[in-house]
């Protein structure tokens, strides 16, 4: 049996573009929560720091993130994130369950 896939994904955008980075998960976020095996899909805005974000992504299974990794609408965001993007996204996995 697959186990379900925690990410927890740190993301700083370039100063004062926050805002884009807020307004890009507001377009994505419906059609990605449509996807077959997302269960949890979530930006958080760091507090009181407008340009660092935290997405936390859970998935049913490796297979299920390798498919929305792959889809057409992952695939554009990714191309249009380095424009209010500071870097590349540090992407953590989690064991699913907390452990205690």
């Amino acid at each position: 049996m697959s186990q379900p896939v925690k990410l927890v994904i740190l993301i700083t955008t370039r100063p004062g573009r926050g805002p884009e980075q807020i307004a890009a998960f507001e377009r994505l976020a419906p059609t990605v929560r449509a996807e077959a095996g997302c269960l949890q899909y979530d930006l958080h805005q760091v507090s009181g720091e407008p340009d660092r974000f935290v997405l936390v992504e859970r998935w049913a299974s490796k297979a299920a993130l390798a498919a929305h990794d792959a889809t057409p609408h992952m695939i554009e965001a990714d191309a249009a994130n380095p424009a209010f993007r500071a870097g590349l996204a540090e992407v953590i996995e989690l064991v699913d369950e907390p452990l205690a």
